[in-house]
């Protein structure tokens, strides 16, 4: 839910322009979890693909990914924040 489905539904110019800005704030605090939804979200890489992309073990991956989609959600007022 969440991400998933805004990506699933397609993505409304206003939603985009707020998870772009969302991803910049994500980025100027935390920039290894902004890479990684860049990664996966936009370029649709597996945990696997963004480990070796992003030289990290896919543990941190997974972990930086749960702490982005946490934070997007709530930076969005999503469901599921």
């Amino acid at each position: 839910q969440g991400i998933a489905t805004l990506a699933a539904e397609g993505l409304g110019a206003a939603t985009l322009i707020d998870l772009d800005r969302a991803l910049d704030r994500l980025a100027g605090e935390r920039p290894r979890p902004a890479r990684l939804v860049e990664a996966r979200f936009f370029g649709g890489l597996t945990v696997e693909e963004a480990a070796t992309v992003l030289e990290s073990s896919p543990r941190t991956v997974k972990r930086d990914w749960a702490f982005a989609r946490a934070w997007l959600l709530r930076e969005l007022g999503l469901p599921g924040s």
